[in-house]
């Protein structure tokens, strides 16, 4: 069954209340203040069971211009709204104030209810009329019936009805297979039950043990109950109105504003790009960086207005701007918002989110004013290569792209680009990640580019460690998700990919020039004599290279396997090792152990060169140390080979 929600909007006093409890027997003021002063102070709540036997939710909300926000807290979840104007008295400043939010917001359906309208002569009735025909001409409510009526005698009850109903047959179902998603407009504690929450169920679906998310705090939630006007139920769809009793979290951590959602389906941010109109008879400018109030949601945010291409929005126009927020808010592409001045309120205008999760825009960049039209107009398909293609270091995950485009088609032609070969995917850390192939060549060109420098850098090595790589190109994603993109990349390049390096794969090690003439004095005099090999210093001196640079050269010679670096700032030439480990195993072939002194005899050198060898020897797992000896490790017998040998 088809489920929608009915609001209503209009002055103080001009009898929404006694409207909704004419035609559903509720009374939606709740509260002991609303009672005593016989005003809407909040939202108010209730149902309505039509003759086709569907039955909607009602949020009744305050005509005060003191409580604007809390009208603004539920006028975002209505599908269709009563625009409630009292025959004796007409178009009042809140009700031109309801309407211009109504149009701002979209609200497409509505009836115009003309109410106490036992109360004028029908010639007033005719007058107020043609007055409101004249007020909503150009509004969302220009083509909406208008019917008269009368809580109190009844009159036009059963037309009001009978409207509601037909115009309710037209609606669209909200999309129930979407992830779930409630605003939060109501928090209170229920003895029994612990904390509760209400909102309208704007897209997905809810039951009992769903574990779900709170945004922006990120906090995640399991679900205990479920109700729909005041019934427990197994589950709730788009549409409705539902109130959560939550486990594991007090009213203290929760207020209006807040979204509960599907893990993920989220992301709390404090920017947005959006498509920003000024309504035509707004009573001032808007200027550049203007200090204003959000109201998206069931939340109210103050953020400054960043207009992209002008310094000043005048009545009636529109722009691109990008809200930068004081607190985060968590939102979808497309929904819609209004703006209010920080103060004196009034209402400014509203419009779209073309971009939840932005990044800081500069201003009069044609660039930026071409992406957010490609948001606000292009196809999903052009809408999804934009992000992709835009991603810099950050990377979109095929669930994050779906998240984010609010689009019907998403799916659809997210497959017919991978199809096309126009976006990759990279699979990583059990997720999909997609680049757009024009961005994944430009990462390819950019890691050629590094990785080439860094080889006219350092001529010597074999090649980029991987991490340093990373962090030059795509410093905010992890090692895995990176060896992912290398392997990507590799396949339509000439790279070569080693465990701990990335290097083009025509690249050799050479020693020319000055680097060939220290690695012949280096090699000197590492094999004069074998087991006394000279220090760092005196290399430096022979060689004539800065301390870097001979650090450089003994690096090479290592990975040629010319040299071994047995300890910090210690090198042995590599026949240095091959004739010392020989000498070792020969000893265990007549001795079980074999202590620093008969090493020392055997090499021919001093303590300084022999412990740091024979260390060496028990870090190869040749060796190990017992006492002040050495014994041959279980892995080697005495001939040198290893047992699995």
């Amino acid at each position: 069954m088809k489920h929608l929600i009915i609001g209503t909007a209009g002055h103080i006093d001009h009898g929404k209340t006694t409207l909704i409890k004419a035609l559903t027997g509720i009374d939606c003021d709740r509260l002991k203040e609303e009672k005593e002063r016989g005003i809407t102070i909040d939202l108010g709540f209730a149902y309505f069971d039509l003759p086709s036997g569907r039955r909607a939710g009602i949020i009744d909300v305050p005509g005060h211009e003191r409580f604007i926000k809390n009208m603004l807290a539920g006028v975002g979840g209505m599908d269709l709204v009563l625009l409630v104007v009292a025959a004796d008295e007409g178009f009042m400043p809140q009700t031109v104030e309801h309407l211009h939010i109504l149009s701002l917001l979209q609200v497409q359906r509505g009836i115009v209810v003309i109410t106490k309208a036992d109360l004028v002569e029908p010639d007033w009735l005719d007058l107020v009329l043609l007055d409101i025909e004249e007020k909503v001409r150009g509004t969302v409510m220009a083509h909406a019936p208008t019917i008269a009526v009368s809580a109190h005698t009844g009159q036009g009850l059963v037309e009001l009805t009978a409207a509601i109903d037909r115009l309710c047959e037209d609606l669209s179902e909200r999309d129930a297979g979407r992830p779930f998603r409630l605003p939060v407009d109501r928090v209170f504690t229920l003895q029994g039950f612990g904390t509760v929450v209400t909102g309208t169920l704007l897209a997905g679906t809810v039951q009992a043990t769903d574990q779900i998310m709170l945004y922006p705090a990120l906090m995640p939630i399991r679900v205990r109950g479920v109700g729909v006007h005041g019934v427990q139920v197994r589950s709730a769809q788009a549409g409705q109105r539902v109130a959560l009793n939550l486990a594991s979290i007090g009213v203290e951590a929760i207020r209006r504003g807040d979204v509960l959602a599907a893990k993920g389906h989220l992301s709390p941010s404090l920017m947005l790009d959006v498509r920003l109109s000024l309504l035509p008879d707004a009573d001032r400018l808007l200027a550049n960086r203007a200090r204003v109030r959000l109201y998206i949601g069931t939340a109210e945010v103050i953020c400054r207005a960043v207009l992209l291409d002008r310094d000043e929005l005048s009545p009636g126009e529109s722009a691109y701007a990008q809200l930068r927020l004081e607190a985060p808010v968590a939102v979808l592409a497309e929904d819609r918002f209004v703006l209010r001045s920080y103060s004196p309120l009034a209402t400014l205008g509203g419009g779209t989110v073309l971009d939840p999760l932005p990044k800081k825009r500069k201003r009069y960049r044609e660039r930026a004013l071409a992406e957010l039209a490609v948001l606000e107009s292009g196809s999903t398909a052009e809408i999804i290569s934009q992000y992709l293609m835009a991603q810099d270091e950050h990377l979109y995950t095929r669930e994050q792209v779906l998240r984010i485009i609010a689009k019907p088609d998403r799916e659809e032609a997210l497959e017919q680009l991978l199809a096309d070969d126009h976006v990759v995917s990279v699979f990583a850390d059990e997720a999909e990640y997609l680049f757009h192939r024009a961005r994944l060549k430009a990462l390819l060109d950019k890691t050629m580019a590094v990785v080439g420098e860094y080889h006219r850098r350092f001529p010597l090595r074999a090649g980029m460690p991987r991490e340093e790589l990373r962090s030059r190109i795509m410093g905010d994603v992890n090692s895995r998700v990176f060896a992912a993109v290398l392997l990507e990349i590799q396949a339509e390049s000439s790279l070569g990919l080693t465990a701990k390096s990335v290097a083009l794969r025509d690249f050799r090690v050479e020693f020319a020039g000055k680097w060939n003439r220290a690695r012949e004095t280096a090699i000197r005099l590492l094999t004069g004599p074998l087991f006394s090999p000279p220090a760092l210093d005196e290399l430096k001196t022979e060689t004539g290279l800065s301390s870097e640079d001979t650090k450089e050269l003994l690096d090479a010679l290592v990975e040629a396997q010319a040299v071994v670096k047995v300890a910090e700032g210690m090198y042995f030439h590599a026949a240095a090792i091959a004739r010392a480990r020989e000498l070792v195993l020969q000893h265990f072939r007549a001795e079980p152990e074999l202590s620093l002194a008969a090493f020392r005899t055997y090499i021919d050198s001093s303590r300084k060169y022999a412990l740091p060898l024979l260390e060496y020897f028990d870090q190869q797992r040749i060796t190990y140390r017992v006492g002040e000896v050495r014994r041959l490790h279980s892995a080697f017998d005495s001939s040198g080979s290893t047992v699995l040998d």
